[in-house]
């Protein structure tokens, strides 16, 4: 069975959220989403300081079965990348929730962030989505 921790929100393109501070995020793909990816091979990142917008395609995840194109959850500025990925994509398929995080993302307010995240699905929402 996959994990959907309790702590977590998501979005319905299988990314997960965790709450990092006042203003900050850091987001991965689910276990569902990297289960059903197969072998991950190829993670592109996006660029730090970017300003990203909800739901447009800010990185891809490639497998040996597709490409997958990562959403931003949220509106925000990226303020970190996880570097490690770039040579041991596989982390995504070990560690989904640990170490195979993709970027942090960072709104100008706690109140923003506050109302981001209350737009995101719940562990039991994002089971719904996923038949779980």
């Amino acid at each position: 069975m996959t994990q959907t921790p309790e702590d977590l929100r998501y979005t319905e393109e299988h990314e997960w959220v965790r709450r990092t501070g006042p203003t900050t995020v850091r987001v991965g793909i689910t276990d569902y989403a990297q289960s059903q990816l197969g072998d991950v091979v190829f993670v592109q990142l996006p660029d730090n300081d970017n300003d990203v917008t909800a739901g447009d395609s800010i990185a891809e995840v490639e497998s040996t079965k597709s490409v997958s194109d990562i959403y931003a959850p949220l509106t925000a500025k990226v303020v970190a990348i996880n570097e490690d990925l770039v040579s041991e994509p596989e982390t995504l398929n070990t560690d989904p929730y640990g170490d195979g995080w993709l970027f942090d993302l960072e709104l100008a307010d706690e109140a923003g962030l506050d109302a981001a995240l209350a737009q995101l699905l719940d562990a039991a929402g994002y089971q719904g989505v996923i038949g779980g």
